[in-house]
């Protein structure tokens, strides 16, 4: 009881860790990309018209509709320079308030201000270039090269120039910092020479209504033309990663717990063979076959399932004393969280007593089997 107990529980907190990293990342996720994202089926971008705003705004639910513009370029600070991505979104993407209290770590968050225009930065763009937000002596000089024709000797028609301020640096998750520069829609239209055209619109849904209702009535809405996904969606091969993995660290420690059982299976057989005479008894009063069978079959579950039921209330209280407490760090200074995040899950709990069940049953048949044997008075 106590080796099942001690696998069943091990089961348990490995899950959920598992379910607390997907938590985990679904969060950072969250803080950076919308709730429902709209992109084009064919091609990087899309006509912007007065016919599709409507019929987007017209769908029920649909609380912000931010116009997004994104594409490379190449952004040089004083003497430092680099590659970075320029996301060209409307004024109203501060009122999706994807920015919390604690992501923006320097300046004032701001897009626009008395007509001058303002980059988001992150933070590891702002370590790369040196940048000081809120300095306006400064500006970041943001580079895009344009489609020309071969065999063009103008130099300054290769590219366009514009320069911007600094004005805030956020924090959310390294490939983001690293990568990101927010700027306002007019100054990425004019820069990359979009024109009406969009790459993608990132919606926010109103409070009280389900994010996946309403993606699937802008699904029916706006057709095969468009693309629109939830968060999970728009991250979907990640988080099939994560399921797989939990998978198999599902099926590996269903093994070991298998493995842990066999010791039902030799404490049923010893038993089987102790009790002999007694099994004799039992015939000799008139007991059949499946009685007997059901008496070991019992002996097996009442080992199994009472090792189990330890075993889930031990790994409850582990993962209770991880959230309340953090007895485990993540042992890194510039990891998110200081200690492991952990998330208990009702199926879980399901799938692993389950697992048990069928893994007893099969452990004790075959003792079970072999107590049917001792039919004869031989053995009295």
């Amino acid at each position: 009881m106590i080796i099942v107990a001690i696998c069943t529980a091990a089961l348990i907190i490995v899950l959920s860790v598992f379910n607390g990293l997907r938590d985990l990342i679904g969060s950072l996720y969250n803080s950076f990309d919308p709730q429902i994202k709209i992109e084009s089926v064919m091609g990087k971008s899309f006509e912007m018209t007065d016919d599709l705003m409507r019929s987007i705004e017209g769908v029920e639910g649909v609380a912000i509709i931010t116009e997004v513009i994104e594409d490379y370029a190449y952004v040089k600070y004083r003497q430092a320079d680099m590659v970075a991505t320029i996301k060209g979104v409307s004024e109203n993407f501060l009122d999706q308030d994807r920015f919390g209290e604690y992501t923006i770590v320097s300046g004032e968050l701001k897009l626009k201000e008395n007509g001058v225009n303002y980059a988001i930065l992150g933070r590891g763009i702002q370590y790369a270039l040196s940048v000081s937000p809120g300095n306006n002596l400064h500006p970041l000089q943001v580079h895009y090269i344009k489609d020309v024709k071969a065999g063009s000797l103008d130099v300054s028609k290769l590219y366009s120039k514009k320069n911007i301020l600094p004005g805030s640096v956020f924090a959310i998750e390294k490939n983001y910092d690293e990568n990101y520069i927010f700027v306002p829609l007019d100054f990425a239209k004019d820069l990359l020479n979009y024109g009406d055209k969009r790459t993608s619109l990132e919606i926010k849904v109103k409070e009280n209504y389900i994010i996946d209702d309403v993606r699937d009535q802008l699904k029916n809405t706006l057709g095969d033309t468009f693309k629109v996904q939830n968060n999970e969606e728009q991250h979907a091969d990640l988080y099939k990663l994560l399921n797989l993995e939990k998978l198999f660290v599902f099926i590996a420690f269903s093994f070991i717990l298998a493995v842990g059982s066999i010791n039902i299976f030799f404490a049923l057989t010893m038993l089987v063979i102790d009790k002999k005479k007694d099994i004799s008894v039992l015939y000799s009063m008139g007991a059949d076959d499946p009685v007997i069978r059901r008496i070991f079959l019992g002996e097996g579950a009442i080992i199994s399932l009472g090792g189990a039921m330890l075993g889930l209330v031990l790994g409850t209280l582990v993962c209770w004393l991880q959230q309340t407490f953090g007895l485990v760090s993540m042992g890194m200074e510039t990891s998110v969280l200081e200690h492991y995040p952990v998330q208990m899950q009702l199926a879980d709990f399901i799938f692993t007593a389950a697992s048990l069940v069928f893994i007893t049953f099969v452990i004790s048949y075959r003792p079970a089997m072999m107590a049917t044997k001792y039919n004869s008075a031989k053995y009295l």
